[in-house]
């Protein structure tokens, strides 16, 4: 067999291949791109949607959403699966239990619980893609909804300190319904545009916000680094 033949015989073969590993990279990034889709609606239905009481129990079926595909996706990384299901649970459970008996207190544990879990899921998404190997569609939608978590794992801290120590964050002169204030103060604190409009006046409230204009500053230069070294090192090899 001469060599011409031999490279016609091994061309289909590596089309072959190069087409099975495009349909697995796409198979595989489906879940964080529902994800990413899932948050970018809630937190834009966040202001329309919370304002009366059929249009919140629309707005919490619409949360819930982000929350299930977030627990298929860490199933998939299987440790973190389960402390994601406690959460979730504890969280619903405090949900009933708040819009049962209404008390401000079980309405900042409820938060509190959000909150972990929205923070294990960043940490457990952020975990797999400092250990991938490759830069690909996936990878990036996850560094986008690992950004987006931050800014609901921080709006849900404030609603919790709002519940326990109500006065603790001052709002504008014009507010609309505080949990579409203090998303809007997260995701604002988080990209470190900071308008000044919504001012955080207790000693814990302080040291939040200013922790998460700490962390947004960070993730953004850790995940740069780390997709472009990822990027360098594939090119390279």
């Amino acid at each position: 067999m001469s060599r011409f033949q031999f490279a016609a015989m091994a061309r289909p073969r590596r089309a072959c291949v190069v087409e099975v590993f495009s349909l697995s990279a796409k198979h595989q990034s489906r879940p964080d791109l529902l994800l990413l889709l899932s948050l970018l609606v809630a937190i834009l239905l966040t202001p329309v949607l919370n304002q009366d009481n059929w249009r919140r129990l629309v707005l919490a079926a619409v949360t819930f959403i982000p929350i299930v595909l977030s627990i298929v996706r860490l199933s998939q990384i299987k440790r973190w699966v389960w402390p994601s299901v406690l959460l979730a649970l504890g969280n619903a459970v405090f949900v009933v239990a708040g819009n049962t008996f209404p008390n401000p207190t079980l309405t900042g544990i409820r938060w509190a619980f959000l909150a972990a879990f929205f923070g294990l899921t960043a940490v457990g998404l952020f975990s797999h893609l400092r250990k991938s190997r490759s830069v690909a569609r996936a990878q990036l939608y996850t560094a986008v909804n690992i950004y987006l978590l931050l800014g609901l794992l921080w709006a849900t801290l404030y609603l919790a300190i709002d519940a326990f120590s109500p006065g603790s964050i001052q709002i504008g002169s014009h507010p609309a319904d505080r949990q579409t204030e203090l998303l809007y103060f997260s995701l604002v604190t988080l990209s470190t545009i900071g308008y000044g409009d919504i001012v955080p006046l207790s000693g814990e409230a302080r040291i939040v916000a200013a922790l998460e204009g700490v962390t947004g500053v960070l993730y953004i230069a850790i995940t740069v680094a780390l997709l472009v070294g990822r990027f360098r090192s594939e090119f390279s090899d």
